[in-house]
């Protein structure tokens, strides 16, 4: 995304621009306030904290700044390129509409400058001048120079205007007062007062500190990103620290405090000629902050359009228009412009101040965030020339947040609600554009790969481990029925980990690679819900038995080793069913708990619940069964169905048994009550078959332990016989897990 190929500015404009945003209105108007309530050392801690925001996010924004090629858009691009453009976007509207607000906190602030002009009609002619009278002509004068001339006056304008704001500090820090001669250059060591009142003061203060990103917005004017960003914003950063601090040590040496709160321009008592070189200082640099911003917002709207932020396609064509002349964003900028001059013409943007802050706050939180990811993630393409540090990231991150809060907690809560709002409607027409994944991808990698090796390390040195279920499925029929991945997806919902691996029938290839990364492709499609938890991966392999011994020495993704494999069929087809049955051996011989899944066509009725059938003479799989069913009724597809367990005994043993089963469902804490206990007694001529069809040919699934010696010696006909009823999960343990 290139704005314009006119590309003519380096560093010196980037620090001129930051620098200029940075010695604003509030360094001339608030400065004073500040020093007067908290004494020297509260502004001095109150100048470290917004730096320790600001130098942080002037360190990421440089080291992401020369890691990629950076174009039009300043903080938005590089923002956007790392979140992906949806969160992007979001992120970019914020920081648009905070810097075109901002052209109008600086222009109300410009006009203090005239005071005395507003004075004297007041106090001469006794008539009240509205501050609109000096704001609205000077936003139309500036739109006009900007849009008639471009980036390039608006430099000029700025070099000008630097200049004279540089001259009024060196006026004010040569000038000096009676009472500096009086009580010396020595600041009390108990200068500190009012700390109650820090954060209230910081508030008012904050958006002295929010300046040091306004030079990346000329990204798309600059030779050189990559060198011109580095440079100029840290330089502007630093230098506007030490111009802070020298500022209230000036202060705080030079007038009394009753002094500092009483006048807003403390500033003008102080400084040689101050009474003209501190007002036009104050409008020298509330007008290089509002040139500054007015340069950067424009191209920050204008790189959303180009990356099609907007929902009409006409609306993105013609914001994005750069003049032919020289790629200046005139469109953008007449947008721009209108908004600032609609809240100039409200006088006051005190409330909207600090949602503004708040959205400056979320991209220097948002940068830091970034950088902390990419350190953490160790992508081997993030190689930048510039180097941060990842605590400097992680501490600029955690700031921003609690600063937020500190300042104005409700609205914190609304930059956030708003900004969620936003993203969530530009998803809901970029639905196809990378959302949070994209950016936690490598952090998420680094997290499961550093938490596989201290499990398996952990797992290896425990004596007893809690069982769970982490269960491989391997199927070539995944388009022709999802049962298999149902029931998955219903292990894997809170307590297991599930892997369903979609079989290639032949020898692995170019054709068959390309074939199985298409139908992964389409799988993960078909499977796209918030409620899918399992891992779904393809395995090309020319047999059965083959893609069975390979999948089975896969470590599981859960970073435990897998325990149980999954086989599915259709139940009124069973035409795989044969070399099922002929690879449970191998299965068993790797202590794997083996689970047959017989799809059913009946439709699966889940308020019908979950009907399990135990046999007292295999216990493993009684406890097998019942933990299986209390996993899956965790699913939210199970929320209003029941568990019900059957047992089967011989005459006069019913009470026993009862007591027995009643005994492990207390015991074991199971969700299942005594009324869905049920004791079958066996009956001559009555089959146990024929017992489950008659008491579960309702369930939605019907759960019954098999033992894999019978099943390998009588075959198929054992599974067979079970027409009434529905979906059924056959399972077999490979040894006793623990209920209680």
């Amino acid at each position: 995304m290139t704005i314009t190929s006119n590309k003519r500015f380096g560093s010196i404009p980037v620090f001129f621009t930051a620098i200029s945003t940075i010695l604003g209105a509030i360094l001339f108007l608030r400065f004073g306030f500040a020093v007067g309530t908290l004494g020297f050392w509260g502004v001095l801690i109150l100048i470290l904290l917004g730096h320790a925001l600001t130098i942080p996010t002037a360190f990421a924004l440089s080291e992401l700044a020369t890691n990629k090629r950076v174009e039009g858009g300043g903080e938005y691009f590089i923002i956007s390129r790392s979140f992906g453009l949806n969160i992007g976007a979001t992120i970019g509207f914020a920081l648009f509409l905070s810097q075109a607000i901002s052209i109008a906190f600086y222009i109300i602030a410009f006009t203090e400058a005239f005071e005395f002009i507003f004075n004297y009609f007041m106090n001469s002619f006794n008539i009240y001048i509205p501050r609109q009278v000096i704001s609205i002509p000077a936003t139309l004068i500036l739109g006009y120079i900007i849009l008639k001339r471009g980036a390039n006056m608006g430099m000029k304008m700025l070099y000008f205007v630097v200049a004279i704001l540089f001259l009024s500090l060196l006026l004010f820090f040569l000038g000096k007062t009676e009472y500096g001669t009086t009580m010396g250059s020595g600041i009390p060591a108990g200068d500190l007062r009012n700390m109650k009142d820090f954060f209230i003061v910081f508030a008012i203060v904050f958006p002295a500190f929010t300046g040091m990103t306004a030079g990346v917005g000329l990204s798309g004017e600059l030779r050189n990103p990559s060198t011109s960003i580095p440079r100029g914003t840290i330089l502007a950063t630093l230098t506007g620290m030490l111009i802070y601090i020298a500022v209230i040590y000036k202060l705080a040496i030079s007038v009394p405090v009753e002094d500092m709160l009483a006048d807003q321009l403390i500033m003008s008592r102080i400084a040689i000629m101050g009474a003209v070189i501190i007002p036009v200082g104050l409008a020298a640099s509330t007008f290089s902050s509002a040139i500054g911003s007015i340069l950067v917002a424009p191209r920050t709207l204008q790189a959303l359009a180009l990356d099609s932020s907007f929902p009409s396609k006409r609306i993105n064509r013609w914001l994005s228009h750069g003049r032919k002349s020289d790629g200046e964003p005139a469109n953008a900028t007449i947008v721009t412009i209108i908004i600032a001059f609609f809240f100039v013409a409200l006088g006051s943007v005190n409330a909207v101040a600090q949602i503004i802050s708040m959205f400056f706050l979320v991209t220097y939180g948002s940068l830091c965030l970034i950088s902390f990811l990419n350190h953490f993630g160790s992508s081997p393409s993030y190689r930048p020339s510039f180097k941060s540090r990842w605590y400097l990231s992680l501490g600029g991150f955690l700031i921003a947040i609690w600063v937020m809060f500190k300042i104005n907690a409700p609205y914190a809560f609304a930059a956030l609600f708003l900004m969620t709002v936003i993203y969530f409607y530009i998803r809901a027409y970029h639905r196809e554009r990378d959302g949070l994944e994209s950016l936690f991808a490598n952090a998420l990698f680094q997290v499961n790969r550093n938490i596989q090796v201290y499990l398996q390390r952990s797992g290896s040195q425990k004596k007893k481990k809690e069982w769970r279920p982490s269960a491989i499925c391997i199927s070539k029929d995944s388009f022709v029925r999802a049962r298999a991945f149902h029931l998955l997806n219903w292990i894997s919902y809170r307590y297991g980990f599930g892997t369903y691996l979609h079989r290639i029938d032949g020898y692995y290839s170019r054709a068959t690679a390309r074939k199985a990364a298409e139908e992964l492709s389409r799988l993960i499609e078909i499977y796209d819900t918030t409620d899918n938890h399992v891992f779904v991966d393809t395995l090309i392999s020319p047999s059965y038995t083959s893609a069975l011994a390979q999948a089975i020495q896969v470590p599981g993704i859960s970073g435990m080793e897998n325990n149980m494999v999954i086989f599915e069929y259709d139940k009124e087809n069973p035409e795989n069913l044969g070399e099922i049955i002929e690879n449970t051996g191998l299965i068993a011989a790797g202590d794997f708990d083996i689970c047959l899944l017989a799809s059913s066509r009946k439709e699966m009725i889940f308020r019908n619940g979950i009907h399990v059938w135990l046999d007292f003479h295999y216990p493993e799989n009684s406890n097998l069964l019942i933990l299986l069913s209390f996993i899956i009724s965790g699913h939210p597809d199970w929320r209003k169905s029941n568990i019900k367990l059957f047992g089967t005994c011989k005459n006069g043993e019913e009470e026993e048994a009862r007591l027995n089963l009643t005994d492990l469902v207390r015991t074991g804490r199971l969700p299942i009550t005594e009324k869905n206990i049920e004791i079958v007694q066996e009956e001559p001529g009555m089959t146990l078959k024929n017992i489950i069809n008659k008491k579960s040919g309702l369930a939605a699934l019907t759960m019954i332990g098999f033992n894999t010696q019978i099943l390998k010696r009588v075959g198929e006909s054992f599974l067979d016989g079970y027409e009434e009823t529905g979906t059924i999960l056959f399972a077999c343990s490979h040894n006793q897990k623990e209920i209680t």
